[in-house]
């Protein structure tokens, strides 16, 4: 029997997804959706508990397929967070439209198991079942309104190219296996220790690296965002924004630094181009929208680009200092991309009129008159993904392109500056709009209380992020040691 403790957390949350799904099949329908929505919160938190207390040093498990280490318990907590917040956030919602089933949360109970797997793999092949376990749960999620149309198509969209995605990095895993003869993420390092690779192990790489970029919804793999975020119910959206990104990219991290680290040089390049495209199309891209779900969607793909950045950077040779750099800068920038989106995306919920959605940016025009206390929130949570200090988000943005400077990717740096500048005008729209455009009809009311709680923690955490940063920086200090330990 394998040693089972570091892969503890994903079998407490695999027991309790069953669990949660025989407690709605036997309790009345109208209870069902509430009771097992709190139990998959409770679940979520005591899983943070448990990955808590395996967390001791580097273990594996599976016959080395399965890895717990610093990198990873930092990765999960913030993935745990953030689909507890999506639930509780999903509830009033679901509710008000009908549609609370009690399959909703232990499918995202479900997603949320793929994803610690995902950040735990160390092999190809694990990998891949974690992103599968994954997608599966999203596809479903993502057409949950099934008897809306744009749902349903949403979850088609998705479904049709997370399959191609898929083809593309099987593809390659085929090819990274048949020119090494391994799967595992320690015995391709050993390999590619010299730093020399077949061709074919090339052409794998740049395979996986086209699978995983749609995963982060980078360009030119982003096609399915817009329309996604758009179709599917606003809470999904929010999981969407926050969740899987944060499980994918840092996949992404440990694949092309742990695998294929030493390959840097025929991989770098790849990674410089795509955070190049994806930080010039989320901010030119987004200008034009109206729907603030769009605007939205072209905001992650921008934001993945930013944090890409630190990737190209780990992904130079030579420099230790800067590649370890790069990795804290990425885990540094995804934990206060969670919480700038989850805080927005708590406000983009609370518009509704005549108990209605509304999603047009118009439609937020004067709210600093009928709802000023939501329109503050709003706006800090815009002037932080502008990067405007001294908000979190202006520090995210510093240490990735301090990194970016380190390593000497200037011409890299200098872009994503330049990105930022343009995309802080789609933010500093939204609140011109808020302030100074004519009011229109106040939202409903009144605030949950659940909704209340996500708007307060996000947003202090959001304002007040340089009065306290070590939490964060300690965090993301410590699993990058773990992950680059020379």
């Amino acid at each position: 029997m394998p040693d089972l403790v570091p892969a503890l957390p994903e079998i407490f949350l695999a027991v309790m997804s069953m669990a949660l799904l025989m407690a709605g099949v036997f309790q009345k329908e109208e209870n069902a959706g509430r009771s097992v929505s709190y139990l998959a919160i409770a679940t979520l938190v005591v899983t943070i508990a448990i990955v808590g207390v395996v967390a001791d040093g580097r273990a594996s498990t599976f016959g080395g397929a399965f890895v717990t280490d610093g990198f990873a318990v930092y990765v999960k907590v913030l993935i745990l967070i953030a689909t507890a917040a999506a639930v509780l956030m999903s509830r009033e919602y679901l509710e008000r439209h009908g549609i609370f089933r009690f399959e909703f949360p232990v499918l995202m109970v479900l997603a949320a198991l793929g994803m610690l797997m995902m950040v735990s793999a160390n092999d190809l092949i694990s990998l891949y079942l974690g992103i599968e376990l994954q997608s599966l749960s999203l596809y479903v999620i993502a057409s949950f309104q099934r008897d809306t149309t744009r749902s349903a198509e949403a979850g088609l969209k998705y479904f049709v190219l997370g399959a191609l995605s898929s083809g593309l990095l099987l593809y390659g895993i085929s090819l990274v296996y048949g020119f090494s003869g391994s799967t595992n993420f320690d015995a391709l390092a050993q390999l590619f220790q010299a730093g020399q690779s077949p061709l074919g192990v090339t052409v794998g790489i740049v395979f996986i690296i086209a699978g995983l970029a749609f995963k982060v919804s980078a360009v030119p793999f982003h096609m399915w965002t817009p329309d996604v975020y758009e179709g599917a119910p606003t809470p999904v959206t929010a999981f969407f924004a926050v969740a899987p990104k944060i499980a994918a990219m840092a996949l992404f991290v440990r694949v092309m630094v742990g695998a294929f680290g030493d390959l840097g040089d025929q991989w770098q390049q790849v990674i410089i181009f795509i955070s190049i495209a994806s930080m010039v199309l989320g901010a030119f891209a987004a200008i034009n929208q109206t729907n603030i779900k769009r605007l939205m969607a072209y905001s992650s793909i921008g934001h993945m680009g930013y944090a890409l950045i630190g990737l190209a950077v780990a992904g130079g040779a030579g420099n230790a200092e800067a590649r370890a750099d790069g990795v804290s800068g990425i885990l540094i920038y995804l934990a206060i991309y969670m919480f700038m989106n989850i805080g927005a995306f708590a406000c983009i919920l609370q518009m509704r009129r005549n108990g209605r959605m509304v999603e047009g940016i118009g439609d937020l025009a004067g709210l600093s008159k009928s709802n000023p206390a939501m329109a503050v929130v709003l706006a800090t949570f815009m002037f932080s993904m502008a990067g405007i200090p001294p908000l979190a988000g202006f520090f995210g943005k510093l240490y990735i392109f301090l990194a970016a400077i380190e390593a000497e990717l200037f011409a890299l740096a200098i872009i994503g500056v330049l990105a930022s500048v343009v995309g802080a005008f789609y933010y500093l729209r939204i609140v011109k709009v808020m302030y100074f455009d004519a009011p229109e009809e106040g939202f409903d009311g009144p605030v949950s209380m659940e909704m209340k709680a996500v708007l307060v923690v996000t947003g202090v955490v959001t304002l007040f992020f340089f009065v306290w940063p070590l939490p964060i920086l300690a965090g993301a200090g410590l699993a990058t040691a773990a992950l680059l330990p020379g």
